[in-house]
């Protein structure tokens, strides 16, 4: 499918190409490659961005196939002199709307038909400057009987800004809108301004606090293609292993957490320091507990050595044994079943719909993981069986993390067990000669789903565009559709079980 007459490039994760070998279509051919592409439901769009290039902008999709392993790239192009409108994909392809949302808030590109075209985070560089947070225009309902209960940007807690708006009819939450937008923080334009690759490294690190490894991972694979960087393989597995302390860790955290907002407090504290075994880990490891430092481009600082293997190995063991005897009592307490069953359901309809991705598509009967469907060399070389549940519910969800924490433990032992970890994995690039006119894509299953960095270089290897997409960016309609018809009082352990980013949205 790579010739010019074909409607798209295909590519694999991880793999760059030269930016003219991406077929440039006429919207009308654009739309009905994106539209087909996407009517095969083992296809799903994983970015759809726009930039401008010379005289107007590029926009670029990218369509990957969960059973072929492949991407299928395409473009179009819209001059400044044309009219700066194109039809809605969002009326054929529900998931489309927040990319043509927030194609629409930084370029001004009105797409006729779109349901609602409003904005996605406030950016600081969005097109129109008038518009202000303060003024989102959020849905309503005109009657005397239901009233609207308003919560955030400001929290009770200690947490990210957020705004969630319900519309009630007295207990029974009949529609819920989750603004974001509050502490918008440029990453993307961070990216390009950033002139060293140290500094660049460092924000990726940075785009969402428990999801270091996968995002910091996701930057050191692209970097590493556009540079033509040739890894050592023990690399590779090294970084697998740190995505799946990054994913128990976070997995624990949310158990605990979930046992917190039904006041089980053994739950809520054995499963806290159970999590903490394993980020003590990760600091020994590469002295920082959420693995700051660890993921460098072309190299490591922190070599993952037989010594550390055997002490992981140990960990793994004491946590495992602890973690399954409290998880076979929490699990079956009345009071948690009750309390979580059938609580926040989204269908497996829904999940497709939207295009969501990582757990929340797996809780709902969507086997959607990176891992298995585009997987890096770690996973390749040891297969991952994804976790998939059929209900979607925050019973499911909180059943899930437990699940994913069993199959990553065996898929780590299973690991340490193979390999022989004592060869010198190299020291990281200090600086990059990036390929000229190149694309590239990189997919990583973070803990919370898959994660997408895209990035375009000009004719002389400059970056001239970088985009990220955090797996909460497809994810928070779930949690807005799941609140609906349930008592406002179940959003608190609703929003737990899905503990998705706002750092991650507001880029």
């Amino acid at each position: 499918m790579n010739s010019k007459d074909k409607a798209y490039y295909t590519v694999k994760n991880n793999q760059s190409v030269d930016i003219k070998k991406i077929p440039v279509l006429h919207y009308s051919d654009f739309s009905t490659t994106i539209v087909k592409l996407l009517d095969n439901t083992d296809n799903h769009c994983v970015t759809y961005f726009a930039f401008y290039q010379n005289e107007g902008l590029k926009f670029i999709a990218a369509v990957a196939n969960d059973s072929s392993h492949q991407i299928y790239i395409f473009s179009h192009f819209l001059l400044k002199s044309e009219k700066q409108e194109l039809e809605s994909l969002t009326t054929k392809v529900t998931a489309l709307h927040i990319f043509e949302r927030e194609i629409h808030e930084n370029f001004s590109v009105y797409f006729s038909g779109h349901p609602w075209l409003k904005p996605v985070r406030f950016a600081h560089n969005r097109a129109n400057k008038n518009l202000k947070i303060n003024d989102y225009p959020f849905y309503k309902i005109e009657s005397e009987e239901l009233h609207e209960v308003g919560v955030g940007p400001v929290h009770a807690g200690i947490i990210e800004p957020g705004h969630f708006r319900f519309i009630c009819n007295g207990e029974e939450v009949l529609h819920l809108e989750i603004q974001h937008g509050w502490q918008h923080r440029g990453v993307e334009q961070t990216m390009l301004d950033k002139s060293t690759l140290l500094q660049r490294t460092m924000v990726s690190e940075s785009i969402a606090g428990d999801t270091t490894i996968g995002h910091s991972t996701a930057f050191a694979n692209l970097m590493e293609s556009l540079a033509g960087i040739k890894t050592n393989p023990q690399l590779e597995v090294e970084r697998a292993v740190a995505l799946e302390l990054e994913r128990i860790a976070v997995h624990t955290a949310d158990i605990s957490a979930l046992c917190t907002d039904v006041a089980y407090s053994l739950g809520a504290n054995i499963f806290g320091i159970l999590r903490t075994a394993i980020i003590n880990f990760t600091q020994s490891w590469c002295g920082n507990r959420i693995g700051k430092g660890l993921i460098r481009v072309g190299g490591t600082n922190h070599p993952f050595n037989n010594e550390l293997r055997n002490k992981l190995l140990k960990v793994l063991a004491e946590y495992e044994e602890q973690f399954i005897r409290l998880a076979h009592l929490t699990f079956k307490l009345p009071s948690i079943e009750n309390r979580f069953d059938e609580i926040g359901t989204v269908t497996q309809q829904q999940a497709m719909k939207i295009g969501a991705v990582g757990m929340v598509a797996r809780m709902a009967n969507v086997n959607r993981d990176i891992r298995n469907s585009h997987p890096t060399y770690g996973f390749q070389k040891y297969i991952y069986q994804p976790v998939v549940l059929p209900k979607g519910d925050v019973f499911s969800r909180f059943l899930l993390r437990r699940k994913e924490i069993r199959q990553s433990i065996a898929w780590l032992r299973d690991v340490l067990n193979a390999e022989d970890l004592i060869i010198d994995s190299g020291a990281p690039k200090t600086q990059l000669n990036l390929k000229p006119s190149a694309f590239c894509i990189s997919l990583t299953e973070g803990w919370r789903g898959e994660i997408c960095h895209a990035a375009v270089t000009d004719e002389n290897g400059n970056l001239i565009h970088y985009k990220i997409k955090d797996p909460s960016m497809h994810n928070w309609k779930a949690l807005e559709l799941s609140l609906r018809n349930l008592e406002i009082s179940d959003f608190p352990i609703n929003n737990k079980s899905y503990d998705l980013s706002y750092c991650g949205f507001d880029l």
